[in-house]
């Protein structure tokens, strides 16, 4: 199983899962068609290997290449319902067949291919956001952005996972004394936000108790985070269990946010 990164951060975001070959899906489609066709032949992916797409949720940064790659290539879109209107509400991604658009619901799996995928709810102040858990009968991974929280919940969708990209999305004080007006700090900082480093490095921690030993942090902000930032913070949390770190049973990178990243095979 192929956990690949496109692109992944507060610009834009799109990251392909699946065997690398014949099977796969696009988790967002939040960069320009031409990144996301440069990215899948960066790792000789075939586009026709990519199956659907399957959206977390409606904010630009997720959705503001899909209507151009639909209209090229016709893939079926998995979201939730809200998301889906919210699209279509807003006009986001121009003129596109609803038809094209399916329906998922929290806690109900969809097959794609040999693929389960597994959306689970999660808290964004977004219309009807969802996270993804993907698994081919053998091998689990997990796209798990966009959160202002996580819970016992989170936890139990993500535990079982062998890979997981998981949100860092901003150190606190960066936030605190950056540039952002003072209601956007209080959104990001809010339940209905982003996961910080030290929140992220948490929820890894509990993780890496269970089964996922693989993990690369996504969707850093490009005002309030640096990678070196974001990896540091989360080792540091996750050096909190020395026997686990030292012996090597943990893979921890960050993605680029404009660019590819080394795919993390599980």
């Amino acid at each position: 199983m192929h956990l690949y990164s496109i692109a992944s951060g507060s610009s834009g975001n799109s990251i392909y899962v699946g065997d690398g070959k014949e099977e796969g899906i696009l988790i967002d489609a939040g960069i320009s068609k031409k990144k996301i066709l440069e990215g899948l032949n960066k790792e000789s992916i075939p586009v026709e290997g990519v199956k659907a797409i399957c959206l977390t949720h409606e904010h630009r940064d997720h959705v503001q290449g899909l209507g151009p790659f639909l209209r090229t290539y016709g893939r079926p879109v998995y979201a939730t319902e809200g998301t889906i209107a919210a699209i279509f509400r807003e006009e986001m991604c121009g003129k596109l067949d609803r038809d094209m658009f399916h329906v998922i619901r929290e806690d109900h799996p969809v097959q794609i291919g040999s693929l389960e995928v597994m959306p689970f709810a999660i808290s964004h102040d977004a219309a009807e956001p969802v996270c993804f858990t993907i698994s081919d009968g053998k091998k689990k991974v997990a796209v798990a952005t966009d959160m202002g929280r996580y819970s016992d919940y989170t936890c139990s969708h993500l535990e079982d996972c062998d890979g997981a990209l998981v949100e860092a999305n901003y150190d606190e004080k960066m936030l605190q004394v950056g540039p952002y007006p003072y209601m956007l700090k209080m959104r990001i900082l809010s339940e209905l936000g982003h996961l910080s480093n030290e929140t992220s490095g948490n929820l890894i921690r509990r993780l890496i108790h269970k089964k996922c030993k693989k993990v690369m942090l996504g969707h850093l902000s490009l005002q309030n985070n640096f990678p070196e930032l974001a990896f540091e913070t989360v080792k540091q949390e996750l050096e909190r269990d020395m026997d686990v770190w030292n012996e090597g049973h943990v893979s921890l990178q960050v993605a680029h946010r404009k660019e590819p990243t080394e795919v993390l095979v599980v």
